[in-house]
């Protein structure tokens, strides 16, 4: 749906944060604070998804036999700590945010693990606002550009693009 052809029916908070978050686009919004990941929450997700490799859950054996001679955690669980590691950001525009009863994970686009995460790793989020637009008349849905870091890495082990739906009143 077009802004221009919608612009009656958008309601009046959506069409107000629409704006500002057009006005701030290809910005980044912010850093998170760092979190570790530790062998007892790679094990806790080996578990809750039955993905058991020893490159994961066998110190002993990564060791041994992994190029990373540590274990690793899984991509998916990098993945799913995008949220938490998000949340610590604080809005660069809160008053975008004006009027929102409700925030709907809507999925991801692109997902790329460029390098591992090695247990006792922290990690961090970092996020850039890539587009916004109407998907209702008080519904805007938001892309981010999500990179998860490592301390002290060169590459991030996580880029992805986030999106995210907001309903306003």
């Amino acid at each position: 749906m077009s802004t221009k052809a919608s612009e009656s029916a958008i309601s009046e908070k959506a069409s107000v944060a629409l704006d500002i978050f057009q006005s701030i686009l290809g910005q980044e919004e912010g850093v998170g604070t760092w979190m570790t990941v530790d062998q007892d929450r790679i094990n806790l997700f080996a578990e809750a998804t039955l993905d058991r490799q020893f490159i994961h859950t066998d110190p002993e054996k990564s060791a041994r036999l992994s190029p990373y001679k540590v274990t690793i955690a899984h991509g998916f669980l990098t993945l799913s700590l995008i949220v938490h590691l998000g949340s610590s950001i604080a809005p660069l525009k809160p008053e975008a945010l004006d009027g929102v009863y409700m925030m709907v994970n809507y999925g991801l686009d692109k997902v790329r693990f460029p390098a591992p995460v090695p247990v006792n790793s922290k990690l961090r989020a970092r996020h850039t606002l890539v587009s916004a637009e109407l998907k209702g008349q008080n519904t805007i849905q938001v892309k981010r550009e999500v990179i998860v870091e490592v301390e002290g890495a060169d590459k991030p082990v996580c880029v992805a693009e986030s999106l995210i739906r907001y309903l306003y009143s």
